[in-house]
């Protein structure tokens, strides 16, 4: 075979090559470039995931199952019925309040640590380990975290609302408007602080929130 053949033919296989080749977002190492539309939704996916830490589960599920015993399911026969479900309603806004506070670390050997945030770092409850000077201030309590805080009491508030042994407790008799609007008001005041919280979404992973990565 002539030295021109060998040639045509190392063209053609070099052509072949480059046809057959993957585009530039498929090859190793590139990151593939995302159409907008994409990316916007990936981003609002992301936003609503952090929904998850509006509220403290273990508060929410702490009413859900005292309300019906302490309201005597939406009679309250007494003061004391009252009372107490307002006793149960203050200590679970202050719990959700509080816990909005509360973050998580890693030790050395990967268990999760809770603690307090604090305007000097993050104070770990059970003092087992410390905080470096270096991550302190990643703990710090900030402005957004008074925020979270009282968004996390007016949703709980909106739960309550939806509640029909509270309801019935402290307003047994209501007129159709008043019914509409304790019906329309909690919906909305989760909605909009549902969007807030998308918008500006918590950092914190506290106690009763999802815990932090690895």
């Amino acid at each position: 075979m002539s030295a021109q053949n060998i040639t045509a033919n190392q063209a053609f296989a070099t052509l072949e090559e480059q046809l057959q080749a993957p585009l530039l977002g498929d090859q190793p190492g590139l990151k593939p470039q995302k159409p907008p539309g994409q990316k916007a939704i990936r981003k609002t996916f992301k936003g609503t995931a952090h929904l998850a830490n509006l509220l403290p589960t273990g508060s929410v599920l702490a009413f859900r199952i005292l309300s019906p015993a302490l309201t005597h399911e939406g009679r309250c026969q007494s003061i004391i019925s009252k009372s107490l479900t307002l006793g149960l309603l203050g200590l679970c806004g202050i719990s959700c309040f509080v816990l909005c506070f509360t973050d998580s670390i890693r030790d050395e050997r990967g268990k999760v640590r809770y603690g307090m945030a604090t305007f000097r770092g993050l104070w770990i409850i059970d003092g087992s380990i410390t905080v470096s000077p270096e991550d302190a201030p990643k703990y710090r309590i900030k402005f957004i975290d008074f925020f979270h805080a009282f968004m996390s009491v007016l949703v709980f508030g909106a739960v309550a609302m939806f509640d029909q042994n509270v309801i019935n407790c402290f307003y047994p008799s209501r007129s159709e408007e008043a019914q509409e609007f304790l019906t329309a008001l909690p919906v909305f005041v989760g909605i909009v602080c549902s969007i807030i919280f998308v918008v500006f979404p918590s950092k914190r992973h506290g106690i009763g929130f999802p815990l932090s990565r690895a």
